[in-house]
């Protein structure tokens, strides 16, 4: 069969594309897995051709091309008329680099061009039978070397084979695949970036040979559940390392089933501009190995991808057969294929994880230590091979906070070449440094190259210039492309370095224009380095090159869209090279002004940096007149006061920091943290001790004062990370220096220092919990009843706990949680201490936790010991003194046990009582709207708007006092509380305290409350709210998943889900959602810090009682705003702030975590939605417990029959299709749905074995 049609790579990638629009196209599956199930032998591998060959065949499943050609033809076919629109070659292992394992490296060009004949002529042949066009896609397998790992573990650094051996296999196998007729090149199961990005360089490289080019697939492999790919890059990651090359499709293939896919293909299809394919293995493999998922079990999973609008197209990997392949085209027919977004032109770099340079980061500190002309330690290191220390550098720079480090080998005696990719193969090897992009700097583009052929992630290169013409610069950026690495672009052409603004300028603006139009460079991956000049050397003309430098980068920012500017810093003050004082000080006002305009990146060491805020007034004038060149005599003027500030020979110390030390103790030593000085720290803080009646006031005093003073200047950008550190340093030597004075003060007030407590009490809020306001208060009640306190704090694993408790020989362990997935972490731990063979008494507290839950769930785990709940603070001591007591406590764990046994029989036949209806059923008798009788109100806006500060002041009036005094275990509403003869005097008096407190938060604005809020265009389908990216509603954004009551009702009750308050999308109605999160500041817990410190547990609980307070005033004003003004659908509502606790008024916000979605992974997708993170500072544990802890978030529903509900207990079906639904395995969302599971996991899998 010769007559196949002509390949077109333009009119065939057109092709693909319009078809792409039309449905999601499909993908073959498995060749492995059906060859298997011919049974072939040595002899049928071998064939006629091969019987005599040296090496055994059997398992070359590429040979059989040349041997069993109509086997393989017969396959392609099979999954052609299964529905594939794109099947792969046989040619996974056709390098010569995979074949030399069996001897058959001379065959490789006639085994790639056979391979996609066979392929091709398959595909005539099913067009032939239905006429519908089919694809040949060549693949292109990952080999069997890797170029970032070393497969010798004894030495990092070494490789098997190179770059540009691994790159030409790969040109010979492409060779062939073009030459038998392949439609397109897929270069898939990539374990290993870098090996992808030979690949990528060979397929170009033919391309570029014939003049013809194909469309290029991409897939990569994640290797585990850790997210990551062999070679330990995230998803994000491999996509901005390789998405240079254009790809038509992008995509992970292998090791995971298609449930254990769904969450990494959902992240790639977050930020891949171009088609997604997701092709999974049929489950994971049973424990022989082989694959066991059924074809319409995975077809199930996989059209969840495609409801789930994050693929374009899906196929199948090892497992898979044509029929798996049939039910997964059935499955996505007619479901509409993924929009690509349209992604924000951003430099998105990546190590072994992402790095993107957005607005939000002003400027990027580029490390500089690990250049031989920057640090001289790194050179002798480097010089002496000493590479294990010099690793040491680059850690400790990624360590102090370089977002990238900067790598430079040119130095004399060095063969800069061999040390460039002797260091970099080993950095690959060290995940805490690999973790950030790498900047590959170098004056010998040679180097260049060799170092980029040792980086798996997207590096920039420093630096391309058109000082040798435009055709070499054309030259070098397109080899740089090649390796998707951004470039510097240095000022320089042929006429010399641009010195003059209209010369850098131009010469920037040439540059730009060949890169982008010549070339095909994204404008946001060029980085302009305009070339920073001495100035003040006396000669008149460099007088403007400072300020030039400036004017050119705000002209650069303006009229060259998406380029960054960079610069070498040192430059600028090398006519004042011996006086470091000035020179810090210039670059410090340089730097503070090239930023304002533009300036985003820089390679400076950040250590040495002055603060612009804090250079004496009349040294940062001289600078700013020399630098903005404001006067004629500014050099003059600079110089004449230059030796006042200069380091003196003998000393080494400033002459300008030897004025600080005139000042006053508290202003010597807020300089000293401001500047990250510790010379005089100690002389500094003994004097200060010396003037105060405690110890302990020079913590809270002048060094509290400093620190905030840094925190302000960070906060500002007038810091850099690596100062804050200096600063954290000289903190900690002072206090060092005073806690044997806070000793001897302990054992002057205490005798020996030892107290002789009642007993000792270990407590911690639980892993992934934030939450610690009850546990303190427990703490400071059994502290004042002498027992000691050993308080873990927040988030703590249960191994620290065990670990201390141990340690410590402690008497009782008490856990502390709020959230829900808290409590199997409590099961958790009581299940570790049962291991572990501790039977002291376990503790259990908590507004999640109970009777009923300690009961069923923790006793049961920890049998040697005894897990007790504990109500509240006020039983505590009680509770403890009576497990500690001999006397005591074999009665009272005996009373427990009994009464446990009770609670959990009762709980057992109470759920037997209590029907619950399937699914199905539950749904059909959901809460019942009639659509025709409502118009929604769109919001004034979609999208979403931060509230970067609001007055405390403003949230007081919609405090809600109650559960204020819940917090202390008053039992009573307020104000009403304050009539009660025994509670009242004492509920009164701590309202008191916390007005008094109030006044001081509001007065002196300790709190910085922030909000961000989002709506967007909305429907419901099914149980779910579908989020829409636009009023089209035909690109889905987002999916917030919904949780069914399945308790069988009486009296025609519905069983209600939160998407029942949502118009279905069926209806055509454009309805909205909105969503929030508000906190009352990320201040909390440094101010109850500061008070603990103090020992003032008292205000120290009373502040943090009151931020939570704040932030649920401020859920409750911003949901009034939202009615009133932002949503507008309650414009005339009249609630006094008093009236809203009764929530009278319409719509809801209901929260993940909460009765009417108990599901707290739900919050992802709204932090997700909102960036909260990003831009307000609340953030997620591992538990999904929200940072700071006074934080709240929730949805917005505004349908006047909205109502809040509890979803209550459920069963394991809707269990099942929530899981399938999120794209979940099943047992996560066991483990996070715990608490409301209306079966036992365990024994549920037991009966179904039996």
């Amino acid at each position: 069969m010769t007559d196949l049609r002509p390949v077109d790579g333009t009119e065939i990638e057109a092709a693909l594309r319009q078809r792409a629009k039309e449905k999601i196209l499909v993908l073959d599956g498995a060749m492995g897995t059906v060859i298997q199930r011919l049974g072939y032998g040595e002899a049928d591998f071998r064939g006629e051709r091969f019987k005599d060959h040296s090496h055994d065949q059997k398992g070359n499943n590429d040979l059989l091309i040349l041997t069993q050609p109509d086997a393989i033809r017969q396959i392609h076919l099979d999954y052609f008329l299964a529905g594939a629109d794109v099947c792969e070659t046989n040619t996974f292992s056709g390098t010569t680099i995979a074949q030399g394992d069996y001897g058959m490296e001379s065959v490789i060009h006639e085994l790639n061009a056979q391979g996609a004949r066979l392929a091709r002529e398959a595909a005539k042949l099913a067009e032939e039978k239905d006429g519908r066009r089919r694809f040949v896609a060549g693949a292109v397998g990952p080999t069997n070397r890797t170029l970032s790992i070393s497969p010798d573990v004894n030495n990092p650094g070494y490789r098997a084979v190179t770059f540009d051996q691994v790159k030409q296999a790969y040109a010979e196998q492409v060779r062939g695949l073009m030459d038998g007729g392949a439609e397109l090149i897929l270069i898939e199961t990539i374990f290993d970036t870098l090996n992808a990005k030979a690949a990528i360089a060979a397929t170009w490289q033919v391309f570029d040979e014939r003049g013809v080019k194909l469309p290029i697939q991409i897939s990569g492999t994640i290797t585990d559940l850790s997210g990551r790919t062999l070679s330990g890059q995230t998803p994000e990651a491999f996509w901005n390392a390789l998405r240079h090359c254009r790809p038509l499709t992008f995509g992970l293939n292998c090791a995971l089933g298609a449930r254990e896919m769904r969450g990494h293909i959902s992240e790639l299809s977050r930020v891949c501009d171009t088609l997604v394919c997701a092709y999974p293995n049929a489950g994971l493999p049973n424990e022989f190995g082989l694959y066991d998922e059924s074809p319409e079990a995975m077809a199930k999973l996989v059209a969840e991808f495609a409801e789930g609008g994050i693929v374009n197209m899906v196929g199948g990997c090892c497992g898979t057969t044509p029929d798996h392949i049939r039910a997964i085209a059935e499955a996505v027919a007619g479901k509409t294929p993924r929009a690509i977004p349209t992604i924000a032109p951003l430099m998105r770099l990546s190590g072994l994880e992402p790095f993107t340079l957005t607005k939000e980061i002003p400027f990027v500190n580029v490390g500089e230590r690990t250049n031989v002309t920057g640090s001289a330690k790194f050179r002798k290191l480097v010089t002496a091979g000493d590479y294990a220390a010099a690793l040491d550098v680059a850690r400790d720079q990624v360590a102090a906070g370089a977002s990238i480090i900067d790598v430079n080998m040119d130095e004399g005696l060095l063969d800069s070449e061999k040390a460039m990719v002797e260091f970099l193969n080993l950095v690959a090897a060290e995940p805490d440094i690999a973790r950030v992009p790498v900047m590959v700097d170098s004056s010998k583009f040679h180097v260049i190259e060799a170092g980029l052929k040792c980086i798996q992630g997207k590096a920039i290169v420093n630096s391309i210039s058109m000082k040798e013409g435009i055709e070499k610069f054309i030259a070098d950026a397109k080899v740089c492309r090649s390796y998707g690495a951004a470039v510097v672009v240095m000022a320089f052409d042929e006429e010399g370095q641009a010195d003059t603004l209209e010369r850098k300028v131009e010469i920037c603006t040439k540059a730009y224009k060949v890169l982008t139009e010549e070339v095909g460079f994204p404008p946001e991956d060029i980085i302009f380095d305009p070339n920073v000049f001495a100035v003040a050397t006396g000669i008149e003309e460099h007088n403007g090159y400072g300020v030039a430098f400036i004017e050119a980068t705000r002209i650069i920012r303006e009229t060259l869209p998406h380029a960054h500017i960079s610069g070498g810093i040192s430059n600028l003050s090398f006519a004042f090279r011996g006086n470091e004082p000035v020179r810090e000080a210039m670059h410090a006002v340089f730097l503070y002004h090239a930023i304002k305009v533009g300036m985003d990146m820089g390679i400076v060491n950040a250590g040495q940096l002055a603060v612009y805020d804090q250079l004496p007034a009349e040294l940062r004038e001289l600078c700013e007149d020399v630098v903005l060149n404001r006067r004629d005599d500014s050099t003059d003027r600079l110089l004449e006061s230059a030796e006042r500030f200069k380091t003196g020979a003998s000393a080494q110390a400033k002459t300008a920091d030897l004025t600080w030390r005139q000042n006053t103790v508290e202003k010597r030593i807020e300089h000293a943290l401001v500047n990250g000085i510790t010379e005089y720290i100690l002389a500094d803080t003994e004097e200060a001790r010396q003037g105060v009646e405690r110890p302990l006031h020079v913590i809270e005093g002048p060094l509290m004062a400093g620190m905030n003073v840094v925190g302000d200047l960070f906060g500002s950008g007038k810091m850099f990370l690596p100062q804050v550190v200096k600063s954290a340093r000289v903190m900690k030597q002072a206090v060092a220096y005073l806690e044997p004075y806070m000793e001897a003060e302990k054992l002057a007030n205490g005798g020996d220092g030892k107290r002789r407590a009642a007993g000792k009490v270990l407590m911690a809020t639980v892993k992934g919990d934030v939450h610690d306001i009850g546990k303190n208060i427990v703490g400071v009640v059994l502290a004042c009843n002498n027992y000691e306190i050993i308080d873990l704090g927040v988030m703590v694993p249960a191994a620290k706990i065990l670990d201390v408790a141990r340690k410590e020989n402690v008497d009782i362990v008490g856990l502390s949680g709020l959230i829900t997935p808290s409590l199997d972490e409590m099961v958790h731990v009581a299940a570790e201490m049962e291991r572990e063979g501790f039977d002291v008494p376990l503790l259990i507290g908590g507004a999640t936790t109970s009777r009923v839950h300690t009961a069923v769930k923790i006793h049961p785990s920890y049998q040697r010991g005894q897990a007790i709940y504990v109500t509240d603070a006020s039983r505590a001591v009680g509770v403890v003194s009576s497990l500690i007591s001999k006397e005591t406590r074999g009665g009272v764990i005996e009373k427990v046990q009994a009464e446990y046994a009770k609670v959990a029989d009762a709980h057992a036949r109470s759920e037997l009582d209590k029907q619950r209806l399937p699914l199905a059923k539950a749904r059909a008798n959901a809460f019942k709207i009639d659509w025709t009788e409502y118009a929604p109100k769109k919001p004034s806006f979609t999208g979403t708007r931060v509230f970067g500060t609001y007055e405390v002041a403003d949230l007081v009036p919609y405090i809600d006092w109650t559960p204020f005094l819940q917090t202390y275990e008053f039992k009573g509403r307020y104000p009403a509380i304050f009539e009660d003869p025994n509670q009242g005097p004492a509920a009164k008096a701590l309202f008191d305290d916390a007005q008094a407190m109030l006044k001081q938060i509001v007065a002196e604005r300790w709190f910085n409350p922030k909000a961000i809020l989002g709506f967007w265009p909305a429907n419901a389908i099914g149980d779910d709210i579908a989020l829409y990216t636009g009023e089209s509603r035909s690109e889905q954004l987002a999916t917030f998943h919904g949780l069914r009551q399945q308790l069988s009702k009486r009296d025609g009750r519905p069983n209600t889900c939160l998407s029942d308050f949502v118009a279905p999308a069926e209806t055509g109605i454009a309805d909205y959602v909105g969503g929030f999160v508000v906190t009352a500041g990320l201040e909390e817990v440094r101010i109850a810090e500061k008070f603990e410190r103090a020992n003032d547990d008292y205000r120290s609980i009373l502040v943090k009682a009151l931020a939570d307070r704040i932030a649920e005033a401020f859920a409750e004003r911003m949901h009034e705003r939202v009615r009133r003004e932002f949503w507008g659908y309650a414009p005339d509502e009249t609630f006094a702030p008093e009236d809203l606790v009764r929530e009278e008024y319409d719509g809801i916000r209901p929260a993940p975590g909460y009765p009417s979605q108990p599901d707290h992974t739900e919050k992802v997708t709204l932090f997700d939605l909102l960036q909260a993170e990003r831009r307000i500072g609340v953030k997620l544990t591992e538990s999904y417990a929200m940072w700071p802890g006074s934080s709240v978030s929730g949805l917005y529903l505004a349908h006047p029959k909205a109502h809040y509900f509890g979803v209550a207990k459920v069963e394991r079906d809707q269990v099942e299709d929530y899981a399938e639904r999120k794209g979940m395995d099943l047992h996560a969302v066991e483990r996070w749905l715990g608490p409301i599971l209306n079966y036992d996991p365990a024994r549920y899998l037991a009966v179904a074995a039996e």
